[in-house]
């Protein structure tokens, strides 16, 4: 079992789930730890937590209606920058879920949280890791990203982006300090 065949079951199964509320709704999405997954110290990789995000994006896209204008024209999911912290270790064979989200945008990026998932001994929720990511659609014709309001309006919302929080503004700022660079 590889990414792949993760790809391969979002494809086919995200037809014949809800729909997405844009732009605000949850992707949540279900998953195990298996062995490909792991590092030489028996847990989960940490490039596999951003590689999994990726799916959690995807799923946004296809449940969302996005993906319609995705393929019309020709446009690419792209990130700019992301930042992660690891909270608690995904063990083999582990289920985990991933709850990803878009939580503001401004100028012709979003920026999107994906949480990963456990239930702790006692039963209850515990994030084992959270990530924000930065990005955008990627219009490859025009060689330019697309406006962020545009893509909100595609998807039957008219209203502003909620606030930038502290954190989220300082997660931006380190991000454009890196571009800089």
């Amino acid at each position: 079992m590889n990414l792949w065949l993760r790809v391969l079951w979002l494809l086919i199964t995200a037809p014949f789930r809800a729909r997405i509320p844009a732009p605000f709704g949850i992707s949540v999405l279900h998953f195990r730890v298996w062995p490909h997954d792991l590092d030489t110290n028996l847990h989960m990789n940490n490039g596999r937590y951003l590689t999994i995000a990726d799916l959690g994006r995807t799923d946004l896209l296809l449940r969302m209606g996005l993906i319609k204008l995705v393929l019309k024209e020709g446009l690419q999911p792209m990130l700019s920058g992301s930042a992660i912290r690891y909270r608690r270790e995904l063990r083999p064979f582990q289920p985990f879920r991933l709850e990803s989200c878009i939580l503001c945008w401004r100028g012709t990026s979003f920026v999107m949280q994906h949480r990963f998932v456990i239930r702790g001994k006692d039963g209850q929720d515990q994030t084992a890791a959270i990530a924000l990511v930065r990005g955008g659609l990627y219009d490859k014709k025009r060689r330019l990203f697309v406006g962020a309001e545009r893509l909100a309006q595609a998807v039957g919302y008219e209203g502003e982006s909620p606030e930038i929080t502290p954190d989220i503004e300082a997660f931006l700022t380190v991000e454009e300090g890196l571009r800089r660079r």
